[in-house]
C-alpha cells in the first residue's frame, strides 16, 4: 500500500487509477458499461485507469457509478489533534470579517491644512 504521505503527485495519480479497474471489476462492471452509467466516454475511462489524466469531474462520475461516493467522506476533513487545532477549527467555523477601515471624515483639502 502506497503511503500518500510520502508520494509524488504522478504516485497517488498512478495509485489512484490501478484501483479503478480493481473496484470496476469488483462490482462486476465491463468498461464500457461503467463509463455509460459515469456518463463518460470508454477512451476517457480507459486514461483514467491507466493513470493517464482526466479531469476531476470524471473521476467522481466513476467514482460515484461505482458507488464510492462514501468513500470520499473523511477526505479533507479537519482531523483534530490537540486543543489549539480545536480552538482554530471552531474559529474558522464562525463567520469572520476583515477589520474596518477607519475613513476620513475631513474633506481633501482639510488634510494639509
Amino acid at each position: 500500500m502506497l503511503d500518500f504521505g510520502l508520494a509524488s503527485e504522478r504516485e497517488i495519480r498512478e495509485e489512484l487509477s490501478s484501483r479503478l479497474p480493481a473496484q470496476r471489476l469488483a462490482k462486476g462492471f465491463g468498461q464500457a458499461d461503467l463509463a455509460k452509467d459515469a456518463g463518460v466516454g470508454v477512451a476517457t475511462l480507459q486514461r483514467l485507469e491507466a493513470g493517464q489524466g482526466g479531469t476531476l469531474e470524471n473521476f467522481l462520475r466513476i467514482v460515484m457509478a461505482l458507488g464510492l461516493v462514501d468513500e470520499l467522506t473523511d477526505l479533507f476533513t479537519l482531523k483534530v489533534r490537540s486543543i489549539a487545532q480545536m480552538e482554530r477549527a471552531a474559529a474558522q467555523k464562525t463567520r469572520q470579517r476583515a477589520p474596518r477601515r477607519k475613513t476620513s471624515t475631513a474633506s481633501p483639502g482639510e488634510l494639509g491644512a
